[in-house]
């Protein structure tokens, strides 16, 4: 009994028609799929040729012309051949994936060890800790002087002008690290300053 049309997708058509190949092991024109398709397969007339091309286009049939005919066949033995050598493509592919992902994967982390944001933070952290132990020696200085004697004051005016404004100096360079962050990295001063632990009131040291 012949299987009905309707309602067959296109793939579907592809299977029935690789199956009446692989069943029957023979050679057909097209004259002869146009016939035996929708008596034995459901698969329309004026739909044969159409499928048949896309079964030759992806090598599950072969076609051959001899004289004025062309015939087509497809044999169960090259099926698995085939599927094996798209089983050995996929696996190669899968492996070459593999190993590109690797690759950027070792890429990315050797980035993430190397990248500058990383060393300049850790190198802002430095000079952070420098700049907080500089200025804590710094006013403690200034508090003593203010309470000397006169003539010592005088004495050490000049260096305690040369201390601040090496403070001043690490504070600027602070605060121009604090700007580049906000300019690169789109980091809110806040961020910024809750990030190192700088407190809100940090500034300029005022002789």
């Amino acid at each position: 009994m012949s299987k009905r049309a309707k309602g067959l997708s296109f793939e579907e058509k592809r299977k029935r028609m690789t199956e009446l190949f692989y069943e029957t092991k023979c050679f057909f024109n097209i004259k002869e799929l146009e016939r035996i398709c929708p008596a034995q397969k459901g698969i329309i007339s004026q739909t044969v040729k159409e499928v048949l091309q896309s079964l030759v286009d992806d090598r599950i049939v072969d076609s051959e012309k001899v004289g004025s005919s062309i015939y087509y066949w497809a044999f169960p033995s090259k099926a698995v051949q085939g599927t094996k050598r798209r089983r050995d493509d996929l696996a190669a592919s899968v492996e070459d994936e593999r190993q590109k992902r690797a690759k950027l994967q070792s890429d990315l982390d050797e980035a993430l060890l190397t990248r500058p944001p990383s060393e300049e933070r850790t190198r802002d952290l430095a000079e952070l800790a420098a700049l907080e132990a500089e200025n804590a020696r710094l006013r403690e200085k200034i508090d003593k002087y203010k309470a000397m004697d006169p003539e010592v004051i005088e004495a050490k005016q000049k260096e305690t002008k040369e201390l601040l404004d090496a403070a001043n100096r690490w504070t600027d360079n602070l605060f121009n690290i604090q700007s580049y962050c906000s300019n690169k990295f789109s980091l809110a001063p806040s961020e910024f300053r809750a990030s190192f632990n700088i407190p809100e009131d940090f500034d300029y040291i005022e002789a």
